[in-house]
Formats: structure tokens, C-alpha cells, sequence
């Protein structure tokens, strides 16, 4: 497995590994990588009924790594940051099959957002949120299109964020030094609080991993962006975190723990890459608990 740069975090109300044993055992190739727990001592008052338990659950689909976190009922993901899965018959005589395949069970407990069918953009798609509350976007993708990634972590831009999608791919690419912008397709007209000219479909590369983007339209949408999804930044050095910190940092009360939330309601965590060894040294998690923006040296 190559290093991934930007992790999804996905946050769980005390059901991680139930979670990540649903989609380890879905996915045909799904892997537990690390699992990290809670220490004994040292939590806070609302924390205390977590010592022991799991923590945090490194796992891979596909070769992409996700970061479950096990927590309380704090915060709930919500489709504006769903996983786009490209089923591409270039490379897999099945994928069709593959898909209908993924489809069911991801279907166990969950609930439609756009029933698998044919579309304009695809003659097999479906949009599903699972019965832990992720979303995922199943494509059968054009064998002659650009290749792309099997998962691509999807941004939907809703509510006063509507109209911004675009914005929101140039400020990134600009913060990244390798970002680079990909297609970009407008709506030729108006679609409910999406206006013509904003993003349908966008996508966009950051630190070699591939992103994508839109506006919602159709209709308004009852969910925005939230921590129960975020974006996990792995930095080598001090000198990185506080880069991206000092670029991606927008609202100083959501800043904690190494977690902020940038000028789209996006969340972020900027993390260093040893935090599991950093995690190790006398005290950590209550040091770790003390710190808005994470200092390496204050573990």
C-alpha cells in the first residue's frame, strides 16, 4: 500500500468496529490495518465510560485508507461528503456485476438517495447511504474516459455553501502545492438553489489523491458539511502542520485536537504521520486533549 497523504475520518457513536467489520467483509478486498484504544486513565469526565474501548480503526478498501473514530453522538456523517466508487469495465470485464454486487449490501439496513438505474452520466449509477450513515456514489464509468481512482472522496456544496463548489477547488489546489484541477462541468441552467454556470461535477487532485466536487441542485438540502466526516492531512514535520493550519484554519471555536474547519464548513484534521508513536509517550492523549492546533514537541 502506497502512503496516502489525506485520510477520510469518519466518526461513529460507539460503533466503529462494527462498522469497519460491515465494510472490510462487503468490499472484496477490505483490510483492518491498526486498531488503537482509549487509555485507562487520564480522560475527561465525558470520555471516562470510553477507557479501554476502541479508539481509532486504521482500514483500507481497495488499497484507500479510512480512519474510523469511536465516540460519542457528537456528530453524524451526512451525504454532503460521500465516496464515489468507479466500477470501470476497461479493467474489469465484470464491473457491472461487481457493482449490483456492492450495491446490495451496502443496501442492508440503508437507504436509497438515488435509486441504481441508468442516467445521463452513467448507464448504471446509484447513490446509497448505509445503515451506519456513509454514503457512497456506485458508477459504471466510460471504458474510454479518463481513468480515475476507484474511491474518490465526493464534496457536495449545499445550503449557504451552494454556488461555491468551484471557488472551494481553486482555493484548495492553491494550498496544496501539487493540487491540480481536472474537468469541470457546469450547469447549463439553473437546478433548484444551483445556478447556471456553478459546479455539477468538478473534480480535482491534492497531494496525488483524487477529490470531486458539486453544487446541490434539484432541490435544498437538509445537511451541510459537518465533523462526522472529515479530511485528515498526514504531515511529515512541524513546519507542515502548521502550514496547512495557518492556510486551512477558519473558525477558531472549532479548533481542537488537531481538528479545524476551513471557510467552507469543511473539517479537517492535521495530523503528524507518528501520531500512533507520539500517542505512546507518558500522558499523551491528555496533552493531546489541552492543544487547539497539535504541537509535536507539547506530546
Amino acid at each position: 500500500m502506497t502512503d496516502q497523504n489525506i485520510i477520510p475520518s469518519l466518526w461513529y457513536a460507539g460503533n466503529a468496529q462494527e462498522a469497519v467489520d460491515f465494510y472490510v467483509s462487503a468490499f472484496s478486498d477490505g483490510k483492518i490495518i491498526e486498531t488503537a484504544t482509549y487509555p485507562e486513565e487520564g480522560l475527561a469526565d465525558f470520555q471516562k465510560d470510553l477507557a479501554g474501548k476502541v479508539l481509532t480503526i486504521d482500514f483500507s478498501l481497495h488499497d484507500f485508507r479510512f480512519i474510523a473514530v469511536n465516540a460519542g453522538p457528537d456528530f453524524t456523517p451526512n451525504p454532503s461528503i460521500s465516496f464515489m466508487l468507479n466500477f470501470d469495465p476497461a479493467t474489469d470485464p465484470q464491473a457491472r456485476e461487481h457493482l449490483d454486487e456492492l450495491w446490495q449490501k451496502l443496501a442492508e439496513g440503508g437507504k436509497a438517495l438515488m435509486p441504481l438505474g441508468e442516467y445521463p452520466f452513467s448507464p448504471h449509477y446509484g447513490w446509497i447511504q448505509d445503515r451506519f450513515g456513509i454514503s457512497w456514489q456506485l458508477m459504471l464509468t466510460n471504458p474510454d474516459g479518463q481513468p480515475r481512482p476507484f474511491i474518490i472522496p465526493s464534496l457536495m456544496f449545499t445550503q449557504e455553501q451552494t454556488n461555491h463548489a468551484e471557488e472551494a477547488i481553486r482555493f484548495y489546489v492553491s494550498v496544496f502545492k501539487d493540487g491540480l484541477p481536472g474537468t469541470m462541468n457546469p450547469y447549463q441552467e439553473d437546478s433548484g438553489p444551483a445556478k447556471a454556470g456553478s459546479l455539477m461535477f468538478g473534480d480535482f487532485s491534492l497531494a496525488g489523491q483524487w477529490f470531486a466536487a458539486m453544487d446541490g441542485g434539484g432541490a435544498d438540502h437538509a445537511f451541510k458539511f459537518n465533523e462526522g466526516i472529515s479530511l485528515m492531512i498526514m504531515c511529515d514535520t512541524q513546519e507542515e502542520i502548521d502550514y496547512y493550519w495557518d492556510k486551512l484554519s477558519a473558525v477558531p471555536e472549532a479548533e481542537q485536537c488537531g481538528w479545524l474547519k476551513d471557510r467552507f464548513g469543511v473539517s479537517w484534521q492535521v495530523t503528524p504521520r507518528n501520531m500512533g508513536e507520539l500517542m505512546q509517550r507518558p500522558q499523551a492523549f491528555e496533552h493531546m486533549m489541552e492543544m487547539k492546533k497539535l504541537v509535536i514537541a507539547d506530546f
